[in-house]
């Protein structure tokens, strides 16, 4: 029987050095070997962190995403070879920026049309673009102009969000170079038109009902908004004052709210399952959800090179040790991650302060979860890490 107990002193030591709370569940072979809640979801309000508290996912919101779109690749209902522009029309022609060594920069068309794998894979050419504030980057200038009028008119689909976003440059040749950003907003459009199903009614219907993952939505239903914990923004006194996520809007009920695609909140009981299927060849409560061998092409590392080296990101040290594959970062190198854990592990973060990783080797899902802005990554994510995978039998 593993044991936990550093792991427990490590989140209580989290807590008493003033991270208002965090929560974390370790599932292996589909049974929950470890769950811990520590500190508070509402430190003024003395309201402890519990099975039942909400995280804000973020950018973790991702994975139930591009499992989705692996699930139908499964199907037979796209090769990730094909055009992007034969389901969605609108990004058939694209242009990028040509760079010349002089400086000088050219509009031209690109050579190869933008696939369904660039696009699951990070590789379409565009980073996101979620504010007006001036650059010198000419994609997000381009990115920009084209926002404005859907900002300012204040709500808007996915469809609308991608239909529009379609007339930008891309930064480069799609397939070429990784880049964090507008491919899960491409991403989701695809795939309402590939399953004829709007993204949410679509996720819900593959992973969230199968997997009884009742708390994980993108729109708060009923009790929901009074679970979520306080959002918390670190100050220069090293102290933790409550804020507002700007991105808590789009979780309210209604058109007027919705502004493409929406991220997602849950709890770690809940993406634990999510984690653990992946972990486990695919299979949940004895039933197969998706593929075990579709689960291995998901978690590939498809980056060298430049986009290797992109994302890697030299000199920070987060992603160092790892590759990219389908919507999921997964570990090429035990040595430069400084990772106890298994070649191939995989999974992906939140901005504010998620984290996940499944292991199918040990057959084992970890889901961490906490809130704050800067979430402060590096220092507590590879923490989480070498103390979970240490405490395994």
């Amino acid at each position: 029987m593993a044991n936990f107990e550093k792991l427990d002193q490590l989140l209580q030591g989290f807590v008493d050095d003033g991270l208002p709370g965090c929560a974390m569940q370790i599932v292996q072979h589909g049974k929950t070997i470890y769950e811990g809640y520590f500190g508070y979801a509402d430190i003024e309000n003395k309201k402890p962190v519990t099975k039942d508290s909400l995280f804000r996912l973020a950018s973790m919101s991702k994975i139930p995403l591009f499992t989705a779109a692996m699930m139908l690749y499964e199907q037979g209902r796209f090769n990730l070879t094909d055009p992007v522009g034969d389901y969605l029309p609108e990004w058939k022609d694209c242009k990028r920026f040509d760079r010349h060594p002089n400086g000088e920069m050219m509009i031209v068309p690109v050579q190869h049309p933008m696939t369904v794998g660039d696009i699951l894979s990070m590789k379409c050419g565009l980073p996101y673009c979620n504010s007006d504030a001036f650059t010198e980057d000419p994609t997000l200038r381009t990115m920009q102009e084209i926002m404005r009028p859907l900002w300012k008119k204040g709500h808007f689909t996915v469809q609308e969000h991608i239909a529009a976003m379609s007339k930008a440059i891309l930064a480069y040749e799609p397939g070429s170079m990784w880049t964090y950003g507008f491919s899960s907003e491409i991403t989701a459009a695809f795939l309402e038109v590939v399953s004829g199903k709007d993204i949410d009614t679509l996720l819900k219907d593959l992973i969230y009902d199968p997997l009884g993952m009742n708390n994980t939505r993108p729109r708060f239903f009923e009790g929901a908004q009074e679970r979520m914990v306080t959002m918390y923004q670190w100050g220069k006194d090293g102290k933790v004052k409550p804020t507002v996520s700007p991105m808590d809007e789009k979780h309210l009920p209604g058109e007027e709210h919705t502004m493409g695609w929406g991220r997602l909140f849950s709890n770690v009981n809940d993406y634990g399952k999510l984690m653990g299927m992946l972990a486990n060849g695919g299979v949940y409560d004895g039933k197969q959800i998706m593929g075990r061998k579709t689960i291995d092409l998901m978690r590939a590392n498809g980056l060298s090179g430049d986009a290797l080296a992109c994302f890697q990101d030299d000199g920070y040290p987060y992603n160092a040790g790892y590759g990219y594959g389908y919507g999921v970062r997964t570990l090429i190198d035990k040595a430069a991650a400084n990772h106890n854990g298994s070649l191939g592990a995989f999974g992906w973060t939140g901005g504010f302060g998620t984290w996940c990783e499944a292991d199918p080797e040990e057959g084992v899902g970890l889901v961490y979860m906490h809130n704050t802005a800067p979430n402060k990554e590096v220092y507590y994510h590879h923490r989480v890490r070498t103390v979970a995978y240490g405490c395994l039998d």
